[in-house]
């Protein structure tokens, strides 16, 4: 009877392929932010792949949070995994919200530095994707993923370089024109510089629970 109750519970190693999952979407969701900012016709239908992987890696979440309340035995502290899941999930909703004001504003032109930002998120994104799965033995993997989490800090620092640039380049090309177009431009700049500070606090998720297996 006990054998037959255990095989219905998820196995512990299931976390890191709901990790894995979610992180690709991820991943994807990055990829079509990125797409979205190189504007002209086609920029709708991107932010319309934007939602669609940010849902899909809302349902993954929710996988993550029930397999934590049916499992015995989970990889790291229940408490861990669900922070860990949740600032994914807060990374990709960051990328919705760029993409709802994208909508709203009908803004079809992007300026390099937020293109620029696309990129470096990609980048953040594939890195937490490479990360993840070196976790299944935090201790053989210990100097990579130290690795990993720092670049991803110095990308969002470097994002942030390029906001207050873009600011700045944005404020000098509309001082003496339309006031509605800088206060859009620096609202897609926010936005975007928050999906960097998501991707900055799975870092230090990670970071917290390497420090807690070794």
């Amino acid at each position: 009877m006990l054998r037959y109750f255990r095989a219905l519970l998820p196995r512990e190693e299931r976390f890191f392929d709901l990790f894995d999952r979610h992180a690709q979407t991820v991943v994807k969701g990055g990829l079509a932010l990125q797409d979205m900012l190189r504007g002209g016709d086609e920029t709708l239908v991107h932010c319309q792949r934007v939602s669609h992987f940010e849902a899909e890696a809302d349902g993954i979440t929710r996988e993550v949070l029930t397999a934590v309340r049916r499992t015995f035995i989970t990889p790291f502290d229940r408490v861990d995994i669900k922070n860990l899941i949740t600032s994914m999930d807060d990374a990709i909703d960051q990328m919705q919200q760029t993409a709802k004001a994208v909508i709203l504003f009908e803004v079809r032109e992007f300026e390099p530095p937020m293109r620029e930002i696309g990129t470096l998120l990609v980048e953040s994104a594939n890195l937490v994707g490479k990360a993840l799965p070196l976790m299944k033995s935090i201790g053989r993997n210990l100097q990579m993923l130290t690795a990993m989490t720092e670049e991803i800090t110095k990308l969002e620092g470097r994002v942030d370089d390029l906001h207050d640039i873009g600011l700045k380049e944005l404020f000098l090309k509309h001082r003496d024109a339309n006031a509605m177009d800088f206060i859009v431009g620096a609202e897609i700049y926010d936005h975007l510089e928050k999906v960097a500070d998501r991707f900055d606090d799975v870092a230090n998720e990670i970071n917290s629970i390497v420090i807690e297996q070794v």
